[in-house]
């Protein structure tokens, strides 16, 4: 009895552990995630926080983050991959936005320094995409994790390319 309660008493508390509830900082070591209250959120209603193509929490990809507007709507995703997969399904993007990983502002993507292929991690892909307003920045950002430094629709070939071979 003693095992089951115990074991019954971990299982929950790691379950509360895991909990993404509103208003949780995430406390994770992981380079994409911000603060809560250092993202910002384009999207409106009661799935705002959560990428419209996969689901992902906005804040937990903050870094990755990247928005577009569609029939004067704005929507935000993950990453440049979801941003990709939707343009895919026909779907006319205009507008598109990224955070600057400096700064935590959105960006113009298309004026954005990408930093792609670095050592730190991807969101929806094996291969990171990170966005810097200036290319110093990106510059600097390159010759501590690696990678390589390009505009926005090289990037976005890129990830067109992420999950070609699955399709």
């Amino acid at each position: 009895m003693y095992k089951i309660i115990t074991l019954s008493t971990a299982v929950m508390l790691l379950l509360i552990g895991c909990s993404s509830e509103k208003g949780v900082t995430y406390k994770s070591n992981m380079f994409q995630s911000v603060n809560e209250q250092d993202a910002v959120l384009l999207q409106d209603g009661k799935n705002k926080n959560y990428c419209v193509r996969c689901g992902m929490d906005l804040v937990k990809y903050y870094k990755t983050s990247h928005s577009a507007t569609h029939d004067g709507k704005v929507y935000q995703y993950c990453s440049i991959h979801c941003l990709e997969d939707n343009l895919g399904d026909g779907v006319e993007l205009k507008n598109p936005k990224v955070v600057d990983v400096e700064s935590l502002q959105f960006i113009d993507a298309t004026k954005a320094y990408y930093v792609v292929g670095s050592s730190k991690s991807a969101t929806m892909s094996r291969i990171s995409k990170y966005a810097f307003k200036s290319e110093e920045m990106a510059k600097k950002f390159q010759s501590q994790h690696g990678g390589e430094v390009m505009d926005f629709y090289k990037a976005l070939d890129i990830a067109k390319k992420d999950f070609k071979h699955y399709k």
